[in-house]
């Protein structure tokens, strides 16, 4: 007899009334302390030329770029009709709804603005956002899973879990193999790189393609959003074809910086 577990986690830290202190939200918080003293090592060690006052507008525009970017995402690429149709909704964020893709070209228009505006080289500095940017999504993924959302397919496999809402079927905890894979594995391999004195593009394209191609692949234990389901095939699903935008973009990178006249900035 196989024995699953059934996921009974409290979504909250702590609750007083109808408020409630989630931890979905703490793990944003964590990512963006992670992403401070970050920026502070590498202007420590001087791979980051930038001031005090630098980083603390890339902190708070960062931030407000992140979450805007992430819930744009979601109303756009995952649920557009509903939120045309409700379009208060899109301000009501704790009813859930952020979208990695949308957050990620938010962070990349900002830093291209930001770099621009401050006379800072653009590479360098998206360089750093990319390497410590999957330890934000390792934080994300592990409140999803605390959340019971965004659960996998169903499996019978030894440590399948049982999600409140999944009609009682074990499925696979695709938000911990999210949390591994683009999370923990993604930034090991780009700490690596920076370690070997990779220059900006080398990091941003490797980490759109790594991640990309461990969300494709992801995607095929992941149950599909339900208002979406599969787009082609019926296998294809959003992810996947936000994941092959983002592979597609890493290669044009390495592509165009072999041309030593590109300057986005």
């Amino acid at each position: 007899m196989l024995l699953f577990w059934v996921h009974n986690l409290k979504p909250y830290i702590f609750k007083i009334g109808t408020f409630e202190v989630r931890y979905y939200g703490l793990m944003y918080v964590l990512g963006f302390i992670c992403f401070y003293y970050w920026m502070k090592y590498v202007m420590k060690k001087g791979n980051l030329k930038i001031t005090e006052k630098h980083l603390d507008t890339l902190f708070s525009g960062g931030i407000l770029s992140l979450l805007i970017g992430a819930r744009l995402g979601y109303v756009l690429f995952y649920n557009l009709p509903w939120y045309l149709q409700n379009p208060l909704e899109i301000l009501k964020t704790w009813h859930g709804g952020m979208s990695f893709h949308g957050g990620a070209i938010a962070i990349l228009l900002f830093v291209m603005w930001f770099a621009r505006k401050n006379n800072i080289d653009f590479w360098q500095l998206i360089g750093e956002f990319t390497t410590i940017a999957p330890v934000g999504l390792l934080f994300g993924r592990i409140g999803n899973f605390i959340n019971g959302e965004l659960w996998g397919r169903p499996t019978d496999i030894p440590w399948a879990v049982i999600f409140p809402g999944s009609g009682g079927i074990p499925r696979h905890p695709s938000q911990l193999y999210e949390a591994l894979v683009e999370g923990l594995l993604l930034f090991l391999f780009l700490f690596w790189l920076h370690r070997k004195g990779a220059a900006g593009h080398v990091k941003l394209a490797a980490g759109l393609i790594f991640y990309g191609v461990g969300r494709f692949f992801i995607e095929f234990l992941r149950e599909p959003d339900e208002q979406l389901g599969f787009l082609f095939f019926e296998w294809v699903t959003m992810g996947q074809l936000l994941s092959l935008a983002m592979i597609a973009g890493g290669i044009t990178v390495l592509y165009l910086k072999k041309k030593p006249t590109v300057n986005p900035v």
